[in-house]
């Protein structure tokens, strides 16, 4: 397996340089005959998609989602607001598609941008589905998205557990998605910019093969976002990759006494 490549950018907050780095993957898995996740990571924005739907319909759905994405990015608008109204020519995009057959098609959306106002920076993460962001700040872990699932119903309803939840026969359908119906604005939550924080955006793909504590035990062994990137896709793939598995690592280091580079 090819090493990962990692891309850095440079970013000034309150007076304060700090260098951003970053790098994702996607992978087939070792079950699946097409891989329906998509996932784009260029500064100021990362995002995962994980489509569903027969025949090439989740591809076709989380592609189009990850095509208007990006195209934000290289008008340079990307903000809430704007991340929605792409996120409804998505919509239109999958449903006007020839191929899209399947009224189950569609794709989930989680991932973080840095939202930057002057010298105030902060993250804001996204998310409809169940696909996960992932924080590790202060060697903690905690998981900054609340899926969008039944099984995460019952959970907060307090009829099973979270370990229940694992072999729940409904834990792969979920309650909100990007795809050929009306759309539902993405939850959205505020997140500080601080050194050292590490975040995981991966597809459940990754999640099915790898607890929290595998997550970080992975970020705990690799310091820096490609090598912990492959270290991860390398057990969920040995784990068994029962799914396509798609995950970006990014990560804030202080550069104050580098020079300011931006990677392309």
């Amino acid at each position: 397996m090819a090493e990962t490549t990692t891309k850095t950018h440079s970013v000034t907050v309150a007076h304060r340089q700090l260098a951003l780095s970053w790098a994702g993957v996607t992978d087939v898995g070792h079950r699946r005959e097409t891989n329906q996740d998509s996932f784009y990571a260029e500064y100021p924005l990362f995002v995962v998609a994980d489509g569903m739907g027969g025949h090439a319909g989740g591809e076709i759905a989380s592609q189009s989602t990850v095509t208007r994405l990006e195209a934000l990015v290289s008008a340079g608008e990307v903000g809430r607001e704007a991340i929605e109204n792409a996120l409804e020519l998505a919509v239109g995009d999958i449903a006007a598609h020839p191929e899209t057959t399947d009224e189950g098609t569609g794709t989930t959306l989680t991932g973080v941008f840095l939202e930057v106002d002057g010298d105030d920076a902060r993250w804001v993460a996204l998310n409809i589905g169940d696909s996960r962001v992932y924080l590790l700040r202060d060697d903690r872990l905690v998981q900054v998205t609340t899926d969008h699932s039944v099984v995460q119903e019952l959970i907060t309803a307090g009829k099973i557990s979270p370990e229940e939840a694992e072999g729940h026969p409904y834990s792969n359908v979920i309650t909100r998605a990007v795809g050929a119906s009306e759309l539902t604005a993405p939850d959205y939550v505020l997140i500080d910019i601080q050194v050292g924080d590490r975040f995981v955006i991966c597809s459940d793909g990754l999640t099915k093969e790898l607890t929290d504590y595998g997550i970080q035990h992975f970020l705990r062994e690799h310091s820096t976002p490609g090598p912990a990137v492959d270290a991860m896709l390398a057990a969920a793939l040995e784990n068994g990759g029962r799914d396509n598995v798609t995950l970006i690592i990014v990560q804030v280091d202080d550069s104050s006494s580098t020079e300011s580079t931006s990677a392309e």
